[in-house]
């Protein structure tokens, strides 16, 4: 792997995955690599250190590699949001859209509480649905969004426009062009 100080260089593209003319941004190789991996996480802390955050909120799946990370780096709780039907408590749900057709993703019910300040985090960010949802679902909770954090952003796609249009905090440690 490479020696320089980018996270960016840890990030391998596969070329037409999952379907042709898509370069899918693969963080695997960044959570691989010892030094790649702290180098995010430290990243991604930065922006937030000295602001009060009470937990970290992770949007499946990679969300919960590096929200989990956070967490234990700040001594705070970590939530998941999940996909529909996957957590064993009562929830609360959000569908939102995709390309083609919907998604719906929960969190539960007691997760948070009125007035928990949260960072929610992912690996990467482009249309900004699965943010946009997992956004509504804590606030709905009382939660205030403290942030949002991403190791990638696709600015093509839009994402980052749209969740700073909800007045969201965006912090994104790299950007690739293209989708």
């Amino acid at each position: 792997m490479p020696s320089n100080n980018s996270v960016k260089d840890y990030i391998r593209t596969i070329v037409d995955f999952p379907h042709e003319g898509i370069m899918f941004r693969d963080v695997t190789t960044l959570f691989a690599d010892p030094r790649g991996f702290r180098m995010a996480i430290d990243q991604m802390l930065h922006p937030y250190a000295g602001q009060q955050i009470d937990k970290v909120v992770g949007l499946e799946a990679r969300g919960f590699i590096l929200g989990g990370a956070i967490a234990h780096q700040l001594s705070k709780g970590f939530v998941p949001i999940r996909k529909k039907g996957k957590l064993p408590a009562a929830t609360i749900a959000e569908e939102y859209q995709l390309e083609y057709g919907s998604a719906v993703v929960e969190i539960h019910d007691d997760a948070l509480v009125a007035g928990d300040k949260v960072l929610i985090v992912d690996d990467l960010l482009a249309t900004g649905g699965t943010a946009e949802a997992g956004i509504k679902l804590c606030e709905r909770l009382g939660a205030r969004i403290v942030g949002c954090a991403f190791v990638v952003d696709l600015p093509d796609l839009g994402g980052r426009r749209r969740l700073e249009s909800m007045g969201i905090e965006v912090h994104a440690l790299c950007d690739f062009a293209g989708h």
